[in-house]
């Protein structure tokens, strides 16, 4: 069920919500948390397809917040609120409103959002592009617990982890991170199959990947070794590769969907890691709604250097970590990162 609102109020909004759920025979409500969206009109389609299918996990009040802009100077002075209402099937399995915020509305979107909160329920606040520098001192985003950003999206994706870094507040996290966690679970696997002392690393992926930089900020984190960065084609992180004692673990996966796991003494094992859709990596990330830690020393782990030629040092760490990756033939080398933290994140 869908109600278009034209210059209309949060106030109207709720009623709006109040009498859909009536009509449809469901006055009770069963979510679980208020995701709001940040997005444009270009990218609101497919943020809130991706919303919709995590919902199906994650039951939840989804609020787009778009901002027209206007073209003109008077229409710049003039407020309007624009809503649609969904509801049902229309919905996934909770609720959405598309507000679409019109002239000096828009630099006010937090107190149209407010009245909309589900009350006593966390709130989390996803940007799928144009994240604000701070997001914990966006007006937006001080109203939630957990604030997603993507640092792919960014025009310059490396240099975007050093803004993510310099303002960290618990509670952020980012897309790219979250695309790591299947490779970093299956490395620390690994190392619990084959303990040993690791003494250095190899991460393989597309250049302007912020994955790979970070998986290698993992590895040298959590590991206290030299972590080499190389260069691949792709599609994402291709390949993370462990110098052990005991000899070299790899992991490689070179078309984006099977890898091979290869360690010394024992056959090679094809591994499920696919490259997964937007719905997924949200639905990983709504899952939990305290602070990553974890997340919070990989992106801090020399992050500052990675303009300076992406050469890492790891602090002292203990030697057991993941080791995986096979660099392809002709990869550019980039400066050796040292100490990468093994973190939990999102598969890529």
């Amino acid at each position: 069920m869908k109600i278009d609102l034209t210059e209309t109020t949060s106030s109207k909004i709720n009623q709006a919500l109040v009498s859909a759920r009536r009509a449809i025979g469901t006055p009770a409500i069963g979510m679980v948390l208020t995701l709001v969206i940040v997005t444009d009109e270009e990218n609101a389609y497919d943020a809130l397809k991706s919303a919709g299918d995590a919902s199906r996990e994650h039951p939840s009040r989804i609020i787009a917040v778009i901002k027209r802009v206007s073209r003109s100077p008077r229409a710049r002075r003039d407020a309007r609120l624009d809503a649609e209402v969904r509801v049902g099937s229309d919905a996934g399995t909770g609720e959405t409103v598309v507000l679409r915020l019109h002239g000096e509305l828009a630099n006010h979107a937090q107190s149209v959002v407010l009245p909309l909160l589900l009350p006593d329920a966390p709130v989390v606040v996803w940007w799928p592009e144009d994240a604000p520098a701070d997001a914990a001192k966006d007006p937006l985003g001080a109203l939630a617990q957990r604030r997603i950003t993507d640092s792919y999206s960014a025009e310059r994706p490396i240099d975007e982890l050093a803004v993510r870094a310099a303002t960290y507040s618990p509670g952020d996290t980012d897309l790219s991170w979250t695309r790591i966690t299947p490779w970093r679970s299956m490395l620390a696997a690994a190392l619990d199959q084959q303990p040993a002392t690791v003494i250095g690393a190899t991460v393989e992926g597309e250049s302007d990947n912020p994955s790979c930089e970070l998986l290698a900020m993992w590895l040298a984190d959590r590991l206290g070794v030299p972590v080499e960065r190389t260069y691949s084609d792709g599609p994402g992180l291709t390949a993370v590769r462990m110098e052990t004692k005991n000899g070299v673990i790899v992991l490689d996966r070179a078309d984006g969907s099977l890898a091979t796991l290869s360690m010394q003494g024992q056959p090679d094992r094809a591994v499920a890691l696919k490259r997964r859709e937007t719905a997924e990596l949200l639905a990983e990330e709504l899952r939990r709604l305290d602070p990553d830690n974890t997340y919070e020393s990989a992106v801090k782990f020399g992050v500052e250097k990675l303009h300076a030629g992406g050469e890492v040092k790891a602090a002292p760490a203990a030697s057991a970590a993941s080791a995986e990756e096979k660099p392809a033939e002709g990869e550019r080398k980039a400066p050796a990162a040292k100490k990468a933290p093994a973190k939990k994140a999102a598969a890529k």
